[in-house]
């Protein structure tokens, strides 16, 4: 029986990593990546305070890193290689003060991801010689391997506060989903636009469309962006569009995230949207072209939409451009340019000035 005893306590210890206890605490080096684990970590409840993260965390397999940084500004943490029991992947607590001390305690960031997506939180003004703890955990009692890093760069999503599961999904009979999206003035340095798609019980999210910033004839970036994403099968999707890392070091930042809902046994698909819209001649280029197309008001020069995708003939709702917010403008008329890059040959563009449907009559 004492054997058995000793084996156990020796096989639970070989489950915990080192740092499980705050004493123990790793520390991290700049651009240093760490691998860990949650599983059988313990919480030290004198050691944390649920009250001064409110409903961010609840501690059930948490483990300590700690930071110092030599240099004062901001900082990334970078997580990423989340191979977990369930789809919530880990929480992560930074705050100062001191070790098991926490009526010390200051909060800097309290992230719950609800992914197993590569994501960075950010840091700002972080104060050099200051140290800095870490405290990672498993969202919701998941069991989670991960890597950890301290970086000044970021590298994967920005972290963002869950969508509530499904709430505000826009719910749809077609599979065909459209999106649009404006990027800011102050990210149009940005070189493209990433358009990232999860199902709801799936793991990480899967990118679905890399979209270029375009520049008007003015030099800004156009109002809007759009693309037509077809969905696999029924169920629900996140959507997610982001800004990627820009020349002048900008991190990526998301622009938009939508749950959207597709539940119909007999799928639509490729039936037109019921609003005025417009339909691009686009069986002239090859099958697998890449096509951009851009679209914009003749009478200013201001970019109105910018879109790519590969041209597939059977999907017709590749060609559909919505047109009622030009409409309620007072456009009549669009200058569309439409650059096809083949699967052999030369890439070649072509013009086209297209008149908008009448508007429709208003009760």
């Amino acid at each position: 029986m004492l054997l058995l005893l000793l084996a156990a306590l020796v096989s639970k210890s070989a489950a915990q990593v080192l740092n499980d206890n705050i004493e123990d605490r790793r520390v991290l080096h700049l651009e240093e990546i760490v691998s860990s684990n949650t599983t059988g970590c313990t919480v030290q409840r004198a050691c944390v305070d649920e009250r001064l993260t409110g409903k961010c965390i609840e501690y059930h397999n948490d483990q300590w890193f700690e930071f110092t940084p030599k240099v004062s500004g901001r900082y990334f943490i970078n997580i990423g290689g989340q191979r977990c029991r369930d789809v919530r992947g880990v929480q992560l607590v930074v705050l100062t003060g001191q070790p098991c001390q926490p009526a010390t305690y200051r909060v800097l960031s309290c992230t719950s991801l609800g992914t197993q997506d590569d994501v960075f939180v950010t840091l700002d003004s972080l104060r050099a010689g200051q140290p800095y703890l870490l405290d990672v955990d498993g969202y919701l009692k998941d069991f989670c391997q991960f890597s950890l890093q301290v970086s000044r760069q970021a590298t994967g999503l920005p972290v963002a506060p869950p969508l509530p599961s499904l709430a505000g999904a826009l719910p749809g009979t077609n599979r065909v989903i459209h999106l649009e999206w404006a990027v800011p003035d102050s990210l149009a340095a940005t070189p493209r636009c990433r358009v990232l798609r999860r199902e709801l019980r799936e793991f990480r999210s899967t990118e679905q469309a890399r979209v270029p910033v375009a520049r008007n004839t003015y030099g800004g970036a156009p109002a809007t962006y759009a693309v037509a994403d077809t969905l696999p099968r029924p169920g629900y999707y996140l959507y997610q569009i982001v800004a990627d890392t820009g020349p002048d070091g900008q991190p990526p930042v998301l622009l938009r995230q939508q749950w959207v809902s597709f539940s119909q046994l007999n799928p639509l698909l490729n039936l037109p949207p019921q609003v005025p819209h417009l339909v691009l001649p686009l069986s002239k280029y090859p099958r697998n072209s890449k096509l951009s197309v851009v679209v914009s008001n003749p009478a200013s020069g201001r970019v109105l939409l910018a879109q790519q995708f590969t041209y597939q003939p059977g999907e017709a709702h590749q060609g559909w451009l919505p047109t009622s917010k030009w409409q309620d403008a007072g456009i009549e008329k669009i200058a569309v340019e439409i650059t096809c890059h083949p699967p052999r040959g030369d890439f070649f563009t072509d013009q086209l000035l297209l008149s908008l449907p009448a508007p429709a009559a208003r009760p």
